[in-house]
């Protein structure tokens, strides 16, 4: 059987995460992962996954804005749309191993997906 691309790996994962799926979602990450996100890193599937299953509660929807691939390096940007915020932009870039999510860099404003700010 055929090894699955990096794009696939990728575009599995973020379907499946962002319909709530966490669990079939990390059958896509790597053990040892690192991920780089506003205001912290991420080493290993289990931090990683924490961080996962904290955001997609909250998400309503996503709205793909584009996707880039190479080889191994996938760059997702999208919309992840919550009660706070359908406008505020993501972008990830994944780098894959031997089929799986080894490396992420996310990028969002934390503040856009805070709650409202009282007047």
């Amino acid at each position: 059987m055929p090894q699955e691309s990096a794009y696939d790996v990728v575009k599995n994962y973020h379907r499946a995460w962002t319909s709530g799926d966490v669990a079939r979602a990390m059958t896509h990450v790597a053990d040892d992962i690192i991920c780089r996100a506003p205001g912290i890193d991420l080493n290993g599937k289990a931090a990683y996954q924490d961080f996962i299953a904290g955001f997609a509660p909250a998400l309503t929807g996503v709205a793909d804005i584009a996707d880039f691939a190479d080889r191994d390096r996938v760059a997702l940007f999208y919309y992840p749309q919550t009660a706070a915020t359908a406008t505020a932009p993501a972008a990830e870039c994944f780098t894959v191993r031997d089929s799986k999510i080894s490396a992420s860099v996310l990028i969002f404003d934390r503040l856009s997906y805070g709650p409202p700010q009282q007047d």
